[in-house]
């Protein structure tokens, strides 16, 4: 018997087809019969709980026992939303639904290839949390602020505002402050991981900053097209912001993703990226406390750069509003008829549960829009996080010039404070496209239009 013989009976590829191989070689050499090894290997398979304590049959019963289960023969259900997908994308998502621990998806409109799941993914698992699932930039986030400056500053005072986006915030791969930031989150336990216990101090010193690839700081008008909260109707002067978790959250990504890949030795080569963490074990519960600790630093990240121009500017804040993707929740969901507890992974997806306002920005000269969730349970309450990539950024940096970007953004009315190539509007889907494609799953209550941008200069690598 070999290989392909074991994996027709049933035995899990990696450790236990090992162990299988082992135990037909004991078996031959003490004299076994040749003509009854599919008949003993099935009787092991049937029942391993009966042979743990066989001296022959021993170590193939315990592994069978606490082997994983194999993939999924046919993925589990998931809807997509919009029409001519990145393929690679639609591949991902597909494989992601033969994880034997996922139990339903869906794919949002902006979706592009990531790693593991793709940037739109939106996957719920039975009891366990899937790192790459989450991101690396663990819970990116938006915010927007609205202000009380007249709406003519961004034309007669942007330079004012441009002073204050570059004195109050820092951008690129290890930007940080030399006068640090203060917030209550450095109070909270960061020994819930070895990973954040190692990197309080840095995530310190990058509080209030933002990182590279499509992170951003931006002016613009907001206009409210029905009342949100005390906001009335009308056009507002807004500050909009995108980061995560910086340094620290990429730090945590990494190291509990090689240590759910070590525990899932048997997955195949291509759904490595999708190794899992159970709930219930320690680097399990390790990985979601330290996710939910970035959780609160992303946003504290937010606060102080909203903050700290709000004050710069002496302007009154009218709204704010901000949600996570790159994040996993524990949420009630109504799966094959039944209502269950799963976890919810939304990568590259945002929050849109019944009311529950969020943000989804264009690019840096398309709009992008405040909108309220309508609770679609295909989209297991989800929606798209923004226009997303058209091409990839190597792509784009070949393809693009300044010359005719600047050109671009100027009959836009768009002052670019710096950015890289590969961030440009034509690098992106047509926002106006995705938003009509999920209709069904949030409602507009506000556009922003972007005026001032700043993003990391070009040359920084992205980091989510």
């Amino acid at each position: 018997m070999n290989t392909k013989d074991f994996l027709r009976l049933g035995i899990p590829l990696g450790e236990s087809t090992r162990r299988a191989t082992d135990f037909v070689a004991k078996y031959i050499l003490r004299g076994g019969d040749k003509t009854r090894l599919h008949e003993e290997v099935s009787a092991i398979i049937a029942n391993p709980s009966a042979f743990v304590a066989d001296p022959l049959r021993g170590e193939l019963a315990r592994t069978l026992l606490t082997a994983p289960p194999p993939p999924r023969a046919e993925p589990v259900h998931y809807r997509q939303w919009g029409e001519g997908l990145d393929h690679e994308a639609v591949l991902q998502m597909g494989k992601a639904c033969r994880l034997p621990v996922s139990v339903a998806g869906a794919l949002m409109p902006d979706a592009h290839v990531g790693y593991g799941l793709p940037i739109g993914g939106v996957l719920a698992t039975d009891n366990v949390v899937i790192p790459y699932a989450v991101g690396v930039d663990i819970a990116c986030r938006m915010k927007l602020t609205v202000l009380d400056l007249p709406l003519r500053d961004l034309t007669h005072k942007g330079d004012r505002l441009i002073r204050a986006i570059e004195t109050e915030t820092r951008f690129g791969v290890g930007a940080s402050f030399r006068d640090r930031r203060a917030h209550a989150v450095l109070d909270a336990d960061w020994s819930v991981s070895p990973v954040t216990k190692q990197n309080r101090d840095k995530a310190w010193s990058q509080l209030g900053t933002s990182g590279s690839g499509n992170h951003f700081v931006e002016f613009g008008s907001f206009t409210v097209h029905s009342r949100i909260k005390d906001l009335e109707p009308g056009t507002y002067v807004a500050l909009l912001s995108h980061s995560g978790s910086r340094g620290t959250g990429a730090a945590v990504c990494e190291h509990y993703s090689k240590i759910a890949v070590s525990q899932c030795p048997d997955l195949p080569s291509e759904l490595k990226r999708l190794a899992w963490l159970a709930l219930d074990a320690q680097a399990g519960q390790e990985y979601w406390q330290a996710m939910e600790l970035m959780g609160q630093y992303a946003a504290a990240n937010h606060a102080c750069i909203h903050h700290h121009l709000a004050e710069h500017l002496g302007a009154q804040v009218l709204l704010d509003v901000e949600n996570h993707h790159n994040f996993a929740w524990k949420e009630r969901q109504v799966i094959g008829g039944v209502e269950r507890e799963v976890v919810v992974h939304r990568k590259g997806a945002t929050p849109a549960g019944a009311g529950v306002l969020g943000i989804i920005p264009g690019s840096m000269a398309t709009p992008g829009f405040l909108v309220s969730g309508k609770g679609h349970p295909e989209s297991l309450n989800s929606a798209a996080h923004g226009a997303g990539r058209a091409m990839s950024r190597t792509a784009a940096n070949a393809k693009f010039n300044w010359k005719d970007v600047n050109r671009q953004l100027q009959q836009k009315g768009v002052t670019l404070i710096s950015a890289g190539l590969d961030e440009v509007p034509l690098a992106y889907k047509n926002i106006h496209e995705v938003m009509a494609a999920q209709s069904d799953l949030v409602t507009v209550l506000g556009q922003f239009d972007p005026k001032l941008v700043k993003m990391a200069p070009s040359g920084e690598r992205p980091e989510d």
